[in-house]
């Protein structure tokens, strides 16, 4: 017989481990040989207790600490150690022994492993199924859960067997289920309700279900044991060096004043570690005949291939070495390792986590990231400015890109889509310089971005009847507003069977649509030659037949191919410029007009906006890292020289709350859109009052 074992781990205390592995335990119990293991090392028994076996654990205790029973229920517990004084004297080959023979005679092993781990409790691990993350449905479980995530990842378990569920043991979840899943990065397999509700036993029984259908997999090598110390609890670490000011904010959502980051580093770089790495480096160079740039293009087979080769040469070379004191630093060297040679070095890490949308590298030593709209000074670091070259090289290469004292200054985009653009010297001062704008595996949709409060169902109502009337729109705002993320949103209210044309300097849309033609600006090569820009390719889409053209963004002479595009009957288009206002955003566009180097009269460059945009989105990042949707500003038309504009919603700030987020509403202006009338003509049903009732005093004019 061969086990399958579950360990169980609370992300925070009371999230109910305990309870779930009895309550899985005794509906499993049908199967042959069903063995509860309690590896709480803190003395608190929580096991025997709610079985009601202390009496019996005690009896059949050896040497003080290990006790096996046999419970009249037919599931048999296995106590560690009844205080945390015993646990001193708990051998790993005692734990390892009696865990081969409990596999061998039973079928299920569910694992009761609160923090801390110890080292004695690796003979589980390394061959447990699954790792079942129990969380709490709240910010503060969440927050714990995401770090729980970090610290087994750190520890050499593969995201493939973890699993979340959520306890909803106090009722109703405070954050939602796509939320709590968002946070983490993962789904959640099941939500257990509370144990009076009528559907917990049909909730455990499907869990069961789910367990009993996954076979035993090999033994995690990663977590076999060098050492008898125990692990401990890497999080009190971390929350004693970043202060408790910090863990504070971070469990409510709040920004601390000092830069923090959210991330621990269990291990802190050294000359003896650095060292040790550099070994490591060439002793796998001069083995497999790789080298740190060597595996740039190649295919994902042959990258997880070498992987595979490089982790256990790594383990073969650590083995034995006295810098390495135990089995996690060890696991957490080898992936530091691996990252350097396969992947982005010190930042492997942050693109692997969802929660952050930008990290911005100023130089070797200073890396920053963003979560929430909020800035975090991360511990992830480059040993020099020659290994963050390196890393720069490597996202360029298998784009085609080049980065060079003669071409100081790069844009491209990495194979998840995320935008890099890299400056080095002699153009930057401080060292290289690197900036990743990530986008999330799941884009926001709609209904997304109405939760966040962005904007309102009235306001996406009209904007969705703006697109399907094939009004030119421009969306607006300062960097890091969610300009693309807008317009990747309200490209999904374009009809089906249009052809639309899409072009940007580093890919970032995609549309949903069928029939999409996606291009993209290409920079000179060695030679300076075949350079393609923004300019060029608007200008070749209008020979595509287009029926709608979107530019990800105009910054220059392209300005002005757009606006004869959109005056030349391609409407529908939609771009995206920079600027602070709706009426800078019309200054914005006459400026880049006059970069395309023609001559023109400031009146005919306004008619020509005038008559090619119909409405103006503007957003803004606010405050508290939030984005908004701060005006809709349709286009008049003209009186004199001047381009007339008249706000249909605009956003009213009210200040910020007791949490020290913006608070404000949308406003209705009362000013009848002319827009209506192009509804009308296209059979497009909407109701102004709907925009009105935003607003109960206003009155339609």
């Amino acid at each position: 017989m061969s086990a399958s074992i579950f360990v169980l781990i609370s992300a925070k205390g009371g999230a109910g481990s305990t309870t779930l592995s009895l309550e899985l335990a005794q509906i499993g119990r049908k199967q042959p040989g069903v063995t509860l293991v309690d590896a709480d090392l803190t003395g608190r028994r929580s096991l025997a207790v709610l079985m009601d076996s202390i009496r019996a654990s005690d009896e059949a205790r050896v040497d003080g600490s290990l006790s096996l029973i046999h419970s009249p229920s037919g599931i048999d517990m296995l106590e560690l150690t009844p205080s945390i004084h015993a646990g001193f004297t708990l051998k790993l080959p005692t734990v390892e022994n009696i865990t081969q023979e409990l596999t061998k005679k039973s079928s299920l092993i569910f694992v009761d492993a609160p923090q801390p781990f110890a080292a004695v409790v690796r003979p589980f691990m390394t061959r447990a199924t699954r790792f079942i993350l129990i969380v709490e449905p709240s910010v503060l479980g969440i927050t714990s859960a995401r770090s729980m995530l970090v610290e087994l990842v750190r520890f050499g378990i593969p995201v493939a067997r973890m699993m979340i569920i959520t306890n909803l043991r106090d009722g109703r979840p405070e954050i939602a289920k796509a939320d709590i899943e968002r946070a983490l990065g993962s789904p959640i397999t099941c939500e257990i309700p509370p144990r009076s509700d009528r559907r917990f036993t049909k909730a455990i029984e499907g869990l069961r279900d789910i367990l009993l259908q996954l076979p035993p997999p090999d033994l995690l090598d990663s977590l076999q044991p060098s050492t008898n110390t125990p692990i401990g609890d890497r999080r009190d670490v971390h929350r004693r060096r970043a202060g408790g000011s910090d863990i504070q904010a971070a469990a409510t959502n709040t920004p601390s004043k000092n830069y923090k980051t959210s991330t621990p580093h269990p291990q802190e770089s050294s000359p003896e570690r650095a060292k040790l790495k550099a070994e490591v480096h060439a002793a796998l160079a001069e083995r497999l005949e790789i080298s740190a740039g060597s595996m740039v293009g190649s295919d994902a087979a042959r990258l997880a291939e070498m992987s595979n080769e490089i982790k256990d040469t790594i383990s073969t070379l650590l083995a034995g070495r006295s810098e390495l004191t135990s089995a996690e630093e060890m696991a957490f060297l080898r992936q530091e390792i691996i990252d350097e040679i396969l992947g982005y070095g010190p930042l492997e890490e942050l693109m692997r986590d969802e929660s952050v949308s930008e990290i911005m590298v100023n130089g070797a030593k200073q890396v920053y990231v963003e979560r929430k709209g909020q800035l975090t000074l991360a511990t992830q670091s480059f040993q020099d400015d020659r290994q963050l070259r390196l890393v720069i090289e490597r996202m360029l290469a298998p784009i085609g890109r080049r980065i060079d004292e003669s071409q100081p200054m790069v844009d491209g985009r990495l194979a998840d889509g995320s935008r890099i653009n890299a400056v080095i010297g002699p153009l930057a001062l401080d060292g290289p310089s690197l900036t990743i704008r990530r986008f999330g595996k799941r884009r926001l949709q709609c209904t997304d971005l109405i939760r966040l409060g962005a904007f309102t169902e009235p306001m996406a109502n009209f904007l969705k009847a703006c697109v399907e009337s094939r009004l030119n729109i421009v969306i607006s705002g300062g960097t890091g507003c969610g300009k693309t993320t807008f317009l990747n949103m309200l490209s999904n209210f374009i009809p089906e069977g249009e052809r639309i044309v899409t072009i940007e300097d580093a890919a970032e849309l995609f549309l949903n649509q069928e029939h999409v033609v996606r291009l993209e600006s290409r920079s000179a090569n060695l030679e300076g030659r075949g350079e393609v820009g923004i300019r060029e390719l608007v200008k070749n889409s209008l020979r595509m037949r287009p029926d709608r053209i979107v530019v990800g963004e105009c910054r220059g002479g392209e300005a002005l191919d757009m606006l004869q595009a959109m005056n030349t009957g391609h409407d529908g288009s939609i771009t995206t410029a920079h600027s602070n206002s709706a009426r800078d955003t019309i200054s914005r566009l006459e400026t880049m007009v006059m970069m395309a180097g023609y001559d023109l009269p400031i009146r005919a460059i306004r008619e020509q906006i005038s008559s090619a945009i119909d409405m103006i989105i503007q957003l803004s990042r606010m405050r508290d890292g939030s984005r908004k949707v701060v005006s809709i500003t349709e286009i008049a038309g003209m009186e004199g020289d001047v381009v007339t504009m008249q706000d249909i919603v605009s956003y009213r700030s009210e200040g910020l709350d007791e949490q020290q987020k913006v608070k404000g509403r949308f406003v209705f202006s009362g000013a009848q859109p002319l827009c209506l009338k192009r509804f009308e003509e296209n059979g497009i049903a909407f109701d102004i009052t709907e925009l009105a009732g935003m607003n109960p005093k206003a009155t339609v004019r």
